[in-house]
This record gives structure tokens, C-alpha cells and sequence, in this order.
């Protein structure tokens, strides 16, 4: 599978923030530890790595003892997760797997349960709320959807195809992040909450190993926060073919839509329907490229404008507060060089 090194909207940082709040608790020292600076949840065009945002759900579950971040009336204590990819290790194939992930969350979770209903056709996700329970936020759907969707993925080795998915909340602020989390066929305020997967992987057989689950579980979750995301729509074809270049080769619309076996129109019309234009998922590939060069902390802001395609370090600071609203010296370490 492709690494994934992309970035996540700083308004799912905030939906975790919220539920931290709700718990009575003071998000302060929990975003500290993912080295998530205060300034970026005020700009609601900034993004965070997807080690910080896995930095942060780690602190978050330490700090309420939730995993589950407060969004049942059952903690999903911490440990869980842990004790949940150990008990579906040992599992056969990718049938037990989902049955014996789905079936811990049950064990663990009050308000919220996902009952695997196969076909031929399609593995769908259930959702349920118990009865008297008010609807549940994306948020909470999403995380139960990580933890069992994740850890599937990782036993069965590939990324298990999302076809559809229908939830009962409203839209949540991030709907286009959720469509990179699930399908570009996602629908809210739907009659039912599910989510179907394609079927190949009950028969998968799981490949992990108590070895490779210590490097798992050390990593976890940003190990696959992004890398099981969508990789079938025509966006995420274009950053890949973009990825394997310098940024200095990187081709006009014209000559990569060609490439990608398609007329430059369709292409556009098509990234469109998904969200995006060309130049959007170019700036986003160079934001991102930034934000992790940046947060490595060993390469001063004019080495990095330069990495990334500026002649002139004040034209890197005008795009990338374009980008995410926030200053590149946002994103540094506190003994990061210091240098223009």
C-alpha cells in the first residue's frame, strides 16, 4: 500500500476538543502533548499531521480514561483498543476479524453497537443507537468506524474498499475530510446509519503477528487515520501521479489529464463533483509537504519555501497563511532553527 504522510482538517482537532470540553476537562495540556499550537483551532483553513492528531486522540483517551472521548455513557477505558487488536489477532481471516472487532466495541460501548450484516454482494456496518439514546454526532460514528475499520485493514494487510455510507446525523462541518474517510458516496440525515464494504476481505486471511503488533500499537492510531483513506476517486489518482515527481516536473492539467487516460475537461468536471480543482490538490500536496518539513524542525523556513516551489521565503509565508490561515512559524518545534 501507498505511505500516506497527509494532513486532517483542523475542525476534526476541534470535534475532539469539544467532546474533551463537554467532559468537563481543559483541552490545553492534551493539544501541548500533540504540539498543537493554540492559534491554528482559530484558522479554519489549517491542518495538523496526522502524528499530531494521533498524538492528540492518544492524550485525549489518557486524559479521560475514554478512548471513546466521552461520546457513550460507557468509557471505553484506556487499554482498550490495545486489548480489542489483541483479541481479534487471532483471528482466522477477515470474516472473525470484523465480527470479534465489532462484537468488543459491543462489549465496551452502551449507546452505540455496529452489527456486520454479508452478502455476496456487501459487508455492511449497522449502526444502532439504543432506543431512548438521541442521535449521536459524525464525529462519534467516525470514531467507532476508525477503531474497528483500522484495525481490520492492518490484520487483513490492504485497504478494504468503502462503497457507500449513510449516516442519520446532520452534515457535519467537515464534510469533505468524512469523504476522504469513507466514499465520495456519503449521504447525512439518512433513514439509517451504515456503511458497506466491499466482501473480498472475509476471506482474507489475517497476516499480522504479536511482532507486528507491538510496532502497530505503537503508531496507532496515526498509522491509519490516513493511510486506509480513499484511494479510488480521480483526486487521489491525481496526487499520486504527483507525488512521484519533483515539484519542478510536476505537468500542466492538459498534459496530466492525457496521462491519466482522460480529456482535460472531464478531469476538471470530475474533480469538481469531488471537491477539488488541479490547483487546489497541488497546493494541498505543497502544504503538506511544508507542514511535515516544517514540524520536522532540522531545515530553516527558506530551505523549506524553496523545497516546495518558492524562490522567495516571503511568497512561501503569503501562500501557506493562504493555505491554512496560520503563520509556518506556527508549525515549528520550540528548538527549531530559527532562520528566514
Amino acid at each position: 500500500m501507498e505511505k500516506e504522510k497527509g494532513t486532517i482538517a483542523v475542525s476534526l482537532v476541534e470535534e475532539a476538543v469539544r467532546c474533551v470540553k463537554r467532559c468537563g476537562v481543559d483541552p490545553a495540556p492534551m493539544l501541548e502533548q500533540a504540539g498543537i499550537a493554540p492559534p491554528l483551532l482559530a484558522a479554519p483553513q489549517a491542518r495538523v499531521s496526522s502524528a499530531q492528531y494521533g498524538a492528540l486522540w492518544n492524550a485525549i483517551g489518557r486524559g479521560l480514561d475514554d478512548e471513546f472521548f466521552g461520546q457513550d455513557s460507557h468509557p471505553m477505558r484506556s487499554g482498550s483498543f490495545i486489548a480489542m487488536c489483541q483479541a481479534a489477532l487471532t483471528a482466522r481471516d477477515g470474516a472473525q476479524a470484523i465480527a470479534r472487532t465489532t462484537g468488543f466495541m459491543r462489549l465496551v460501548l452502551d449507546d452505540m453497537t455496529a452489527e456486520v450484516e454479508a452478502t455476496s454482494e456487501r459487508v455492511r456496518l449497522v449502526y444502532r443507537l439504543r432506543e431512548g439514546i438521541p442521535e449521536k454526532e459524525m464525529f462519534a460514528y467516525a470514531t467507532h468506524f476508525i477503531l474497528v475499520y483500522g484495525v481490520v485493514c492492518w490484520l487483513v494487510g490492504r485497504r478494504i474498499p468503502v462503497r457507500a455510507a449513510r449516516f442519520s446525523c446532520a452534515a457535519p462541518a467537515a464534510g469533505h475530510e468524512y469523504r476522504s474517510m469513507f466514499c465520495d458516496d456519503l449521504r447525512f440525515g439518512a433513514p439509517a446509519s451504515y456503511v458497506d464494504l466491499a466482501p473480498a476481505f472475509l476471506e482474507s486471511p489475517v497476516i499480522q503477528t504479536a511482532k507486528s503488533l507491538k510496532t502497530f500499537l505503537r503508531n496507532a492510531p496515526a498509522s491509519f487515520i490516513v493511510k486506509y483513506r480513499n484511494p479510488d476517486s480521480l483526486g487521489a489518482r491525481v496526487r499520486r501521479a504527483l507525488r512521484m515527481r519533483p515539484i519542478a516536473e510536476w505537468p500542466g492539467a492538459d498534459a496530466l489529464a492525457a496521462e491519466l487516460g482522460t480529456a482535460e475537461a472531464t478531469m476538471r468536471r470530475k474533480l469538481k463533483r469531488e471537491g477539488e480543482t488541479y490547483q487546489s490538490i497541488k497546493d494541498a500536496l505543497r502544504r503538506d509537504m511544508a507542514i511535515a518539513a516544517l514540524q520536522s524542525g532540522d531545515r530553516t523556513i527558506a530551505d523549506i519555501a524553496v523545497a516546495v516551489g518558492f524562490a522567495e521565503p516571503s511568497a512561501f509565508h503569503r501562500a501557506f497563511r493562504k493555505w491554512t490561515g496560520a503563520r509556518p512559524t506556527d508549525y515549528r518545534p520550540l528548538d527549531a532553527p530559527s532562520a528566514l
